[in-house]
């Protein structure tokens, strides 16, 4: 495995999907199947951990913990979501030096203002263009090799017009990847994609605003990669239901028609190895 897949990526321009993580099971299963790069989730972090909405409710404590454990769990390039850097400027270059301490790969950071909410709920505000472009000069300047995401969330209140303003802001600041959130047409993705010379992203989140696209299509519009954060918690969520449906009415927590995952397999996955290992050489 390559010790900066990220950037080789970005630079070979070639497409590359990079799925959302929930939780440390999710994480052990994306690099099981070969994954490279993940993404860290504000939204699906906030809610598996804390059982809270996605709307400026954690700390950035919290998320640090949250994503230090991601990748101290699966030793995988991860793209973090910080929110908005958790305040102001001196929050935003504190936010920095803390996410690169723990060995995050990039950082994501929005225009919204605080209290933050989900790039795919009503109901969003945007800081001044201003207040942005010195967030993403302080992120640039504060961090050593990690990359600095610059999302706006403009799309809602300022239109497309308005998103491709802030994009070409952030641009000049020094953003090595720009996400236009909440995109609503491919012809919208067109136009944001032909305009920059600098990586744009997308979020093909399940459910959300903009249209589910498939990845040979999302290439040649020209994105450089496209990041999937709900598709593996809400695969979960309706798999853990059906099950738990079959236990309630069945009374049976074995059914032959759900899949399951190997108890072995995911022992071996979460570590209990090594733990084995260890009892051996010294337990009496």
């Amino acid at each position: 495995m390559s010790e900066f897949p990220l950037r080789e990526k970005l630079a070979s321009g070639e497409f590359f999907v990079v799925p959302g993580v929930q939780d440390m099971i999710a994480a052990v299963i994306a690099k099981k199947v070969g994954f490279e790069i993940m993404y860290g989730s504000g939204y699906w972090l906030t809610a598996s951990a804390y059982g809270l909405p996605d709307a400026g409710l954690v700390s950035y404590n919290q998320m640090l913990d949250r994503m230090e454990t991601v990748r101290r769990t699966t030793g995988i390039s991860l793209i973090a979501d910080a929110d908005t850097g958790f305040g102001g400027l001196l929050n935003v270059d504190h936010t920095v030096r803390g996410y690169e301490a723990v060995g995050i790969a990039a950082i994501q950071i929005e225009d919204q203002e605080f209290p933050k909410k989900c790039g795919h709920t009503p109901g969003r505000r945007v800081v001044p263009i201003e207040d942005m472009v010195q967030k993403v000069k302080v992120a640039t300047a504060a961090r050593k090799n990690m990359l600095v995401l610059a999302r706006t969330d403009a799309r809602q209140a300022e239109g497309l017009d308005g998103t491709l303003r802030r994009l070409e802001a952030y641009a000049k600041a020094g953003a090595d990847v720009l996400f236009p959130e909440a995109l609503e047409s491919e012809e919208e993705m067109h136009t944001v994609c032909k305009e920059f010379d600098v990586p744009v992203m997308v979020n093909m989140s399940n459910g959300g605003s903009t249209p589910p696209i498939k990845g040979d299509v999302l290439a040649e519009i020209g994105f450089a990669f496209g990041i999937y954060p709900s598709l593996t918690s809400l695969a979960a969520a309706h798999a853990m239901e059906q099950a738990l449906l079959r236990l309630r009415d069945d009374l049976d927590g074995e059914p032959a028609d759900i899949p399951i995952f190997n108890f072995k397999e995911f022992s071996s996955l979460i570590g209990f190895e090594k733990v084995w290992e260890f009892d051996r050489k010294w337990a009496r």
